[in-house]
């Protein structure tokens, strides 16, 4: 659920990773009383006043990104241009530096109307990202290669296709199978062999669904470009006695700014049945909550302003009756947050893990993976649909362990360009949970395989790969995993996203693929 078309895109187009590193009050202030750098300043001394200038604006408003995450290029002319504008700083040395202020969806005071910082200074941190940047990011070699096939799953897809796959959501259910794809403007439902039951014209990309029996709570995230537009909404989509879906025109509530998913909880514990909407925007988005009232209407409760909200956990956390929700954060201040309900619509933010800005967080769960009674975070980073599109070598999944009171350490890493989900489960059925994940941004030249990978747990946090050739049809943008067949065993769904950008080159053409591939579970 990511420059020009996907759920992809979702997440860091044009103002790019670093998108509110100098937005911060307290950091522009500060840059008013900063001295300019005089001719008799020598390299070094310009070099550590750059540091503390980045440091300083960048740690006001979220982790301050090291220069040795990205080439010189990549800053100099991607990741620097697209900062520049949230300063004030629209020109330097004759060229202008990309913008979207003429942006009418914007509020009118997004971009400084003067300079907040002097170009002496702003050219003191671009010689000290560039400088100290590596030429090259270096991508070391697996010391342990994926292993091509896994007898446990079988791979299978429809027999009927689309010119051109572009799939946003998959979703396993305990009857069917939903998709959505994006250009035929269609959600299908599927049954266990993959033959279509029905297909529903929606309004706008369905991009998550919140099942209810014979209801369900569909986010429409209206326009999947990057945009600022209020075209999102959450809707019911229900099945009737005839067995066909059915949109529910009016919507719950819309005006929402690309949202990504919405849950149902009654937050305040009124009785009446709230809403908890991450909306991952663009320049602007958030994290709200929509209160029901008795006459049917909402009101608005704003708990985040900032854009990358994309996917959150409710859960009573610390076990006090009231609804408390976890939360991820993908654009600019990346990072996992948990909002403890206090109670009476007041909520308590307590950060619980930052990522540099330039991640490309996508997505986590709470998961126990080393069994010890309190759930860990398995994370994903690997969006590269943004200003910074190279492969990084900390792209992958990520393991933090719990200590049992909610402090999590990294204890295990697996390198994965550009990878957008994994999903631990129990796949074959040894009682330990195994990993199966997707990359929308692989290696497509040199590791194909990268787009689909098995993470078989052998215990220890000891993990063998493998993959499998029949996932290098397509280009996997979405993937859910549940018992399609009925058999008690976990099987995989993928998504075909089958359009461009890419970073390297792939020898298939994804548009030929299959919409989905089936990887049912094998598993005696």
């Amino acid at each position: 659920m990511k420059k020009s078309i996907t759920l992809m895109y979702k997440r860091k187009a044009v103002v790019g990773n670093l998108l509110l590193i100098f937005t911060c009050i307290f950091a522009m202030h500060a840059c008013k009383h900063q001295p300019t750098p005089s001719s008799s300043e020598t390299k070094d001394s310009i070099i550590t006043k750059g540091k503390n200038l980045a440091t300083l604006y960048c740690g006001s408003c979220h982790m301050y990104p090291d220069p040795s995450l990205l080439d010189k290029k990549t800053w100099a002319e991607s990741v620097l241009p697209n900062m520049a504008p949230h300063l004030g700083i629209f020109k330097v040395s004759n060229h202008f530096y990309p913008s979207s202020r003429g942006d009418h969806n914007l509020p009118g005071n997004y971009y400084p109307d003067s300079p907040m910082i002097s170009v002496d200074q702003w050219k003191t941190i671009e010689k000290f990202y560039v400088e100290n940047a590596p030429k090259v990011l270096t991508i070391p070699e697996r010391s342990k290669p994926i292993h091509m096939g896994i007898p446990l799953f079988s791979a299978s897809t429809p027999s009927w296709k689309f010119a051109t796959p572009t799939v946003s959501f998959v979703k396993v259910r305990t009857s069917d199978l939903l998709v959505c794809d994006v250009l035929s403007k269609k959600l299908f439902r599927l049954d266990k062999q993959l033959r279509l039951i029905d297909s529903l014209k929606t309004s706008g990309p369905i991009v998550d669904i919140e099942t209810k029996n014979n209801r369900m709570l569909a986010c429409n995230i209206g326009v999947l470009n990057p945009n600022n537009g209020r075209f999102g909404r959450a809707e019911y989509i229900s099945i009737g006695a005839n067995g066909k879906m059915k949109e529910d025109t009016t919507g719950l509530f819309g005006q929402l700014v690309r949202p990504v998913q919405v849950n149902s909880v009654d937050l305040n514990r009124d009785g009446i049945e709230d809403f908890l909407v991450c909306e991952f925007g663009y320049l602007i988005g958030g994290l709200s909550w929509m209160e029901g009232k008795k006459d049917g209407s909402f009101e608005r409760h704003v708990l985040s302003n900032l854009p990358g909200a994309i996917k959150a956990y409710v859960r009573d956390e610390n076990h006090d009756g009231l609804p408390d929700f976890w939360v991820l954060f993908a654009h600019g201040e990346e990072g996992i947050f948990l909002f403890l309900n206090k109670g009476n619509g007041k909520f308590d933010q307590q950060e619980i893990i930052r990522f540099p800005p330039v991640y490309g967080s996508s997505y986590f769960e709470l998961q126990d993976i080393n069994k010890d009674g309190f759930d860990d975070i398995i994370y994903t980073c690997g969006d590269n649909s943004d200003v910074s599109r190279i492969l990084k070598p900390y792209h992958g999944i990520y393991i933090f362990l719990n200590d049992g009171k909610n402090h999590f350490e990294m204890k295990y890493f697996f390198r994965m360009n550009g990878c957008y989900k994994a999903m631990a489960r129990d796949f074959d059925g040894d009682g330990d949970l195994d990993i199966a994940a997707i990359s929308f941004f692989a290696d497509y030249t040199n590791h194909p395989e990268e787009g689909f990978v098995y993470l078989e747990n052998n215990g220890n946090l000891n993990f063998e790969a493998y993959s499998i050739p029949e996932a290098q049809s397509g280009r996997w943008l979405t993937m859910d995993a549940g018992d399609i067949d009925g058999d008690g065993k976990t099987d995989l769904i993928l998504g075909n996203f089958s359009l461009p950008p890419t970073l390297t080159h792939s020898q298939v053409d994804w548009s030929r693929g299959p919409f989905i591939l089936q990887l049912r579970n094998n598993k005696k």
